[in-house]
């Protein structure tokens, strides 16, 4: 399996952080940007060289997220490079307007974070056929 790219606006990088350590403590390798890009790096060739690398997107879904610039050329790539066929996972963690950010995006099977966050947790390890941990919920929180 790659690496997922977990794309996301910057003022959920909270939401972000958290979801990339329930992945990461399953054994499933993300990358986004606050965690991998430093100071004098050029962050736009960073998130480029990962968008080439990774075999997953994950997109993390607020009204944040529809309104940025750069969730939505992420979006695009991904929606344009057949490698991405049937591995883009919208993840939906507030209500908005989703046809915004792009307008393929509700064809695809989104997984619900708003109400049970640690069953959307699990149902999207279910993908990489794992299954949440009983301890994560310790660690994280």
């Amino acid at each position: 399996m790659r690496e997922v790219f977990l794309s996301h606006a910057s003022q959920d990088h909270t939401k972000a952080h958290r979801l990339r350590a329930v992945l990461v403590e399953h054994g499933v390798r993300a990358w986004f940007s606050p965690h991998r890009i430093h100071g004098a790096q050029q962050w736009q060739d960073e998130i480029g060289a990962a968008l080439a690398r990774c075999g997953w997107l994950m997109v993390l879904l607020t009204p944040h997220a529809v309104r940025s610039m750069w969730v939505r050329r992420e979006v695009r790539y991904a929606l344009m490079e057949s490698r991405y066929e049937n591995r883009i996972v919208p993840l939906l963690f507030q209500n908005c307007d989703v046809r915004a950010l792009a307008w393929p995006l509700p064809q695809f099977q989104f997984i619900d974070f708003r109400e049970d966050y640690w069953r959307a947790c699990d149902n999207l390890l279910r993908i990489w056929k794992k299954r949440l941990s009983g301890r994560i919920r310790k660690k994280i929180d």
